[in-house]
Parts: C-alpha cells; structure tokens; sequence
C-alpha cells in the first residue's frame, strides 16, 4: 500500500474510533473564518499537523509550507513520517467550500496544451486517454498527495474528502473540450465516466493566467463518487468565540504568559487523547 493511502486507512479508523477528536480540530478549524476568510486554510495546516503528531501514533508531521515548498518546486504544505517504516511524503491541504475543488495548479502548464494538440472536440478512443494519463504532463496525476478540508458554511457541516486519482483514471471515458461560458473566457476540458458523470477538468493555464483560472480542478458534489470521507460522512462543526478571544489576547500577551496558557492546553490534549 503507498505511504500515502495507508496514511488515509489510518486517520478514517481514528475518525470513527474517536470522532470527538476530528469535530474538535475542524471546529477551532473553521472558527478561523470568523478571523478572516482565508485565515482558517493557513492554520488548517498547523492544526492538522498537530492533530497528527498529538493523536496518531506511529507518525510525525511537520509543517514545511513555508519554509520548503514556497519556491513552488513543489504544492504540499505539509511532511508526514511514518515511524515504523521510515517512509515519508509530503501532503497539500486544502480548505475550501463545498464546490469547486482545485487539485493542482499545474504549475509548469502542461496539461492544457498537452489537450489542446489533439485538436479536437472530444477525445474518446481508449488508446488516446491511456496515452494522455501515460504523458509527461499528467505525470502528476496519480502521485498528487491532497487532504482536502470541505466546509458548507451555512449548514455548519465539513468533511474530509480524498479525491480518488486513480479511480478518476480507470474510469475516464470521454475528455470534452468546452468553450468559454458564465464567468469563463477560456475552453475547458472535462473528464467524463461511462455514464457521462462529471469527474474532474482542466482549466486553461499559461505563464499569463492567474493560479485560479488553470489547473487541475473536481467538484465536491459534481463528482461525489470520486471521493473517499475520511470522516466517513459530513460531521456538525460548531464555532468558537472562546478561541477568538484566546487568539486576541495572545497576540498582546507576553511569552511568558504563552507557556502558561500551553500548559493548561497540553493537560487539555491529553483529557482529549483519554476519552
């Protein structure tokens, strides 16, 4: 089993042997939103590593984001060990809406124009998607490791939802070229199954065009059977004007007063870890 997929089989049975422990890391999680809109996928990436390192044992993980991978040689935020195999592998984690889902940036823009030679309208004949997903340009594809963090704001839902690479693959049976439409200047290119159910899609990208407007992008509710929950299905979050408040005081308190509040956390974490 890759690193990776171990990893996922090992947080789900976590997730349903002690659920209290995901609601509360997704609930400080998105009370983050109440600080900014953008603020909460930031910290995502330093809770979840620290959701990581306090409740599973056998793996380490350490944010590298931003220290790392900001030259863009690479996506992932986050580095995960396993200890008892010494393997390791980075992970992207993204926060997002229930909707659209961007899964890569493409950032070398490959894959639009690898699309755009085929020069035509739809591409079905076997052979050519199974030298498409075979290309240097979607070399990326299936290797893509992203922990997807999924929020219905309105509902105060969310969701952990692993997009399935390899099933996307497997069950690709047309690739549709789309011409510009609502609030699109460029064509698409969207993957479709044997039933014709949306899968994934390609977005226009060059060395001009913004990060959100090319790429590799699904749909949480568009392409549901391509996700796997680890949360085994949508769980209620609830907000925290405590941790907001906590947030505020910190940022004014001393360090001093910082090792003390971490004190009473630690003892927290570890009545947490014993439910």
């Amino acid at each position: 089993m890759k690193p990776y997929k171990e990893f996922q089989t090992r947080f789900k049975l976590l997730a349903q042997k002690k659920p209290h422990l995901i609601v509360t890391t997704l609930s400080n999680i998105f009370t983050m939103r109440l600080i900014g809109n953008k603020t909460h996928g930031d910290l995502a990436e330093i809770g979840i590593c620290e959701f990581i390192n306090q409740f599973m044992y056998d793996y380490k993980s350490a944010h590298v984001g931003k220290a790392r991978f900001r030259a863009k040689e690479s996506e992932e935020d986050i580095l995960i060990v396993n200890e008892i195999t010494n393997e390791e592998f980075a992970v992207s984690l993204k926060a997002y809406g229930d909707g659209p889902l961007q899964l890569s940036t493409d950032k070398n823009f490959k894959m639009f124009p690898f699309l755009m030679g085929f020069e035509a309208d739809e591409i079905s004949a076997r052979k050519d998607i199974e030298a498409i997903f075979a290309s240097e340009a979607f070399s990326e594809f299936g290797s893509m490791n992203i922990l997807p963090l999924i929020y219905d704001e309105k509902a105060k839902k969310c969701n952990i939802m692993v997009f399935d690479q390899e099933r996307a693959k497997r069950n690709t049976r047309k690739i549709v070229k789309v011409e510009e439409g609502r609030g699109r200047k460029h064509p698409i290119f969207l993957f479709l199954d044997h039933k014709e159910r949306y899968i994934c899609e390609v977005r226009y990208g060059n060395a001009t065009a913004n990060a959100l407007q090319r790429g590799l992008w699904t749909h949480t509710k568009h392409a549901i059977e391509y996700f796997d929950s680890l949360t085994s299905d949508w769980i209620d979050y609830s907000e925290s004007q405590t941790l907001v408040r906590l947030f505020s005081c910190a940022l004014v308190a001393s360090e001093a007063g910082h090792k003390e509040a971490l004190k009473i956390l630690e003892n927290d974490i570890d009545r947490l870890r014993q439910q």
